[in-house]
């Protein structure tokens, strides 16, 4: 895991037009996206679709990538940060100090690595898009990282974060972050959003893990 220094980060919706600032301790998160290996070690499954044990797990929904946290904090010998896995009204307990899901702030702060930039450098050489990845993922760490050391921030596969995207339009969806191997070039910047359902499993989705402090 990546130590990420703590800052401020302005987050922005482009479909309603807002944005908002939110500050950030110090926290650790995931050098690339869960593989499907690692995956399979914790919970003794392999979803995917694209088969590969350095490939990004996919095929995985929101709740499955909490339950997931849960059981590697548990392997570990950690607390398991989030009470209600397995099911849509999942609490987020502070006081565990297991794996959890990046904030979407979080995340788009780790992504920039302090720039200001829609991207941490060229496209085609930090991610994988529909314009070089062959329409597939591909095995994880193969891009150039951003200056915190970070890889796969952008394309590869879509990163669930923990936030709800908009309660009162789209209910418990929740936020997705990074862009994947099928996106067009303007869906990989650090701002972008996307939302889907927290059973959802889709093949170009998957998640990288956090933890506190």
């Amino acid at each position: 895991m990546v130590a990420v220094p703590g800052g401020r980060v302005t987050v922005s919706d482009r479909r309603t037009q807002r944005s908002w600032q939110v500050d950030l301790p110090p926290y650790r998160l995931g050098t690339y996206p869960v593989t499907q290996a690692r995956y399979a070690q914790v919970t003794g499954d392999r979803p995917s679709t694209a088969r590969g044990d350095g490939l990004p797990v996919e095929g995985v929904s929101w709740l499955d990538a909490v339950q997931y946290c849960n059981a590697l904090s548990r392997q570990e010998g950690l607390t398991p940060v989030y009470r209600g896995a397995g099911h849509e009204g999942v609490e987020w307990d502070a006081a565990g100090d297991g794996y959890r899901l990046p904030s979407e702030a979080e995340w788009e702060h780790a992504c920039r690595a302090g720039t200001a930039q829609a991207r941490y450098g060229p496209l085609d050489e930090i991610a994988w898009h529909r314009g070089n990845s062959g329409e597939h993922p591909h095995e994880v760490g193969g891009r150039q990282p951003n200056a915190w050391g970070l890889h796969d921030m952008l394309g590869n596969v879509w990163e669930w974060c923990w936030d709800v995207y908009d309660a009162e339009v789209y209910g418990s969806y929740r936020v997705l972050r990074g862009g994947g191997w099928f996106d067009e070039p303007w869906s990989c910047r650090a701002s972008v959003r996307r939302r889907s359902h927290p059973t959802f499993r889709i093949d170009d989705v998957g998640f990288r893990v956090a933890r506190s402090g």
